[in-house]
């Protein structure tokens, strides 16, 4: 059941986001997740008349909500694609490199907020989950035939939950009585399991975020694009990558870091350090956080760092 409140989606970092990707007028960049638009919008505002955006989303949603932009500006093309097909993307487009690619992962607002959806335990609907609503598996099938090792696992590896087991024995026993089909259901389930929990934080968060990075394949996903976006960005070219939880943050950080370093070559090899071959990437600066006026205005701000990197020009050409 939906509020009838409308579905307002506020993009956290819009402006430092942008303003990290240096835009050149001309330049072609890829919002690789439109979500509502709001990055997308303001790219197109500092392109010139030559420059292109090219934007993915997963979300059947997002695409109907940015059919409208694709069709009034010439300069914008939006693809229904995960942003690990984002070089697929490109290369049906013919684009070889890119100026800068933006990166920003997690649940919208309009998601979280649409009971449909079943992102949420605010209320109780059908345990969905997925961020592309035309294929995949529900997060209620899942957990229909998933073992409880399993359960065990994603709850405690990816909501980093510490009742994890006994979540795990709730589901399966629970679901020999009959199908955990609802939000309500899941999140009765989890609380009844949950022996202790922070204040102000309800006892399903970790599980209902361990099932949707689990559905969605979150990080793994992310862990497939980054390398194709150090690939496909041309000398000088930015990766902006804005990340809400640690999980994601730590994956982000520790490639980017990786790139900006020489290849790490086997002990004693005969090598001297101007031979090694010149890292991918140079760090832009130290992460970002939202301002606290910002995340007064929008709390789910609150969890966001963005990380920037730039693809490093040839030695040669300085």
């Amino acid at each position: 059941m939906n509020t009838g409140a409308p579905l307002v989606h506020r993009t956290v970092l819009l402006q430092e986001a942008v303003e990290a990707l240096a835009i050149k007028a001309d330049g072609v960049y890829v919002d690789a997740t439109f979500g509502r638009g709001g990055h997308s919008r303001q790219i197109l505002a500092r392109l010139g008349p030559q420059g292109r955006l090219i934007a993915l989303d997963r979300d059947p949603t997002a695409i109907a909500a940015g059919k409208a932009l694709a069709a009034e500006d010439g300069r914008f093309v939006l693809r229904h694609a995960a942003f690990s097909a984002l070089a697929a993307t490109l290369d049906e487009l013919a684009i070889e490199q890119v100026d800068g690619v933006l990166l920003d992962i997690g649940v919208s607002s309009p998601q979280l907020d649409e009971a449909a959806r079943g992102f949420s335990f605010r209320f109780d609907a059908p345990l969905d989950m997925r961020m592309d609503t035309s294929r995949g598996e529900t997060a209620a099938a899942w957990l229909a035939s998933a073992s409880q090792q399993e359960i065990e696992r994603v709850v405690r590896d990816y909501g980093e939950e510490r009742f994890a087991h006994a979540i795990a024995k709730a589901v399966v026993a629970a679901r020999a009585e009959c199908s955990i089909a609802t939000t309500g259901q899941f999140a009765a389930l989890v609380e009844k399991a949950v022996r202790t929990r922070e204040p102000g934080q309800h006892p399903a968060t970790r599980s209902f975020q361990a099932l949707r990075i689990y559905i969605n394949q979150e990080l793994e996903e992310l862990s497939l694009t980054l390398p194709q976006c150090v690939a496909r960005l041309a000398p000088g070219g930015r990766l902006v990558v804005i990340s809400f939880h640690s999980l994601e943050d730590r994956i982000v950080k520790r490639f980017m870091r990786e790139q900006a370093q020489p290849p790490q070559l086997p002990a004693r090899l005969p090598v001297r350090a101007a031979e090694l071959p010149e890292p991918s990437l140079r760090l832009v600066g130290k992460p970002v956080y939202p301002a606290a006026a910002e995340i007064v205005a929008n709390s789910r701000a609150r969890s966001a760092v963005m990380r920037i990197a730039e693809k490093r020009k040839p030695a040669c050409c300085g």
